[in-house]
């Protein structure tokens, strides 16, 4: 196809061209059914021969970056590219913030290398903001000024503060369960937010058909290609951050599948134009209470269970990008692992105790999975690993409410003081 790119399904391999408005493939979209992951997400497909036709890996790596991998992404330029900072977040090596085995500060010279990828430093204080920008963006080329999302929080928020920066209109359909936090950011941020009586599944499917009804142009998670691309331009940064080595494991919360897949984007395109020959292993951590995408991995029909979890950005029914997500963990041998609600509130205390890092419990999932993987003994002496933290902990505090314990005011006289600290009298 003519372009610079353009659109596969991942069901049926069906290509469409990448100049116009498309979601899901026509001819796979007329069979889905509800309560089932859609058919029919699109994968975006570059000219990759061109891209890689010159230079070695390192010399093309450069110059992609130069150009801020534009050969990669659906955009004509940067003019209409949001105004914020939006990823180029740290990565941090554990053992430069601290030492730790169990909790315990310890040196832990000789053992396995664990980073430490904070998007929670993104302008809405989620990952969602990487998705958000190239939506915003490629709308903003096309002259589109109003774009609408289904969310739980994060995309939401997301959408209503990018969409501010480039003073575009933004409508938000939200489960009434969303955290306060949350629907505060997407207040604040001036978007329009609608509050709906249900799930996010629900909200999901409204959120279209306004979008049908009104002409909106949709942002939804596995509903827009886009998302995708937006989401692993953070492989990239991951490659370079680590000096253009490849991690062996990277720990990535998983809900509906999209992050875990945009990362897989994101390297499968850096293999496809030559500058890396192999995969990461990647993990999909999912909350024990919401495991409906590694559940039907391996059935012949998918079947979901109410979701129950305090992680509520992960907290899915029906993973919208479950196909998408089954493909390549199948294709690139990923691992899958379920952690419990109690062993995400441990390890958000773990990881603020021990790094200074506060992050959302659906973030602080992939920093369990990874704890959990290191009590097994499945991560190998000498090994890197990548925990990706997509969301700042204030976005959600209710969830470790009941796990904190404030002390009592006391009064303001320095009597006080030797009681407080009898342990440092002399």
């Amino acid at each position: 196809m003519s372009g610079k790119f353009h659109f596969k399904c991942v069901n049926c391999k069906a290509e469409y061209a990448g100049d116009k408005v498309i979601y899901l493939c026509p001819v796979c979209e007329r069979n889905n059914l509800p309560g089932k992951p859609p058919k029919g997400v699109l994968k975006t497909v570059y000219n990759y021969s061109r891209i890689g036709r010159t230079g070695s890996p390192k010399t093309l790596f450069q110059r992609l970056k130069q150009e801020r991998f534009l050969s990669l992404l659906p955009l004509h330029g940067f003019d209409c590219w949001p105004r914020l900072r939006i990823g180029d977040t740290p990565l941090y090596r554990m053992d430069e913030l601290v030492s730790w085995r169990d909790g315990e500060l310890v040196s832990r010279q000789g053992e396995m290398e664990v980073y430490l990828k904070d998007d929670s430093q993104n302008p809405t204080f989620s990952f969602k903001d990487r998705a958000t920008a190239l939506v915003s963006a490629w709308a903003a080329e096309q002259g589109i000024r109003t774009i609408i999302t289904a969310s739980t929080g994060n995309a939401g928020s997301s959408l209503a503060g990018i969409c501010a920066s480039q003073q575009q209109q933004s409508v938000i359909f939200v489960p009434n369960t969303a955290p306060l936090a949350k629907l505060t950011q997407i207040v604040m941020y001036g978007a329009r937010i609608i509050p709906v009586k249900g799930n996010y599944d629900q909200a999901f499917d409204l959120s279209i058909k306004a979008s049908e009804l009104f002409g909106f142009y949709n942002r939804n998670t596995a509903y827009n290609p886009f998302t995708i691309e937006g989401k692993k331009s953070v492989a990239f940064e991951i490659y370079d951050q680590l000096g253009g080595r490849l991690p062996d494991r990277i720990f990535v919360p998983v809900g509906d599948g999209v992050i875990l897949s945009g990362l897989y984007k994101g390297f499968e395109d850096l293999m496809n134009v030559g500058i890396i020959d192999r995969m990461p292993v990647l993990v999909a951590v999912q909350a024990e209470g919401s495991r409906n995408l590694i559940d039907n991995l391996d059935r012949e029909s998918f079947s979901s269970t109410a979701s129950n979890t305090i992680a509520d950005s992960i907290s899915v029914d029906v993973p919208r990008n479950f196909y998408m997500t089954a493909h390549y963990l199948d294709q690139y041998s990923g691992e899958c692992v379920s952690v419990t609600d109690d062993e995400i509130v441990q390890s958000s205390f773990l990881l603020g105790r021990t790094t200074g890092i506060f992050s959302e419990p659906a973030a602080v999932a992939a920093y369990a999975g990874m704890v959990k993987y290191r009590k097994e003994g499945k991560l190998q002496r000498g090994s890197k690993n990548v925990v990706l933290l997509t969301g700042s902990g204030l976005k959600d505090l209710k969830s470790v409410q009941s796990s904190i314990n404030l002390p009592e005011p006391f009064d303001p006289d320095t009597g006080m003081l030797e009681k407080l600290f009898p342990e440092k009298q002399q």
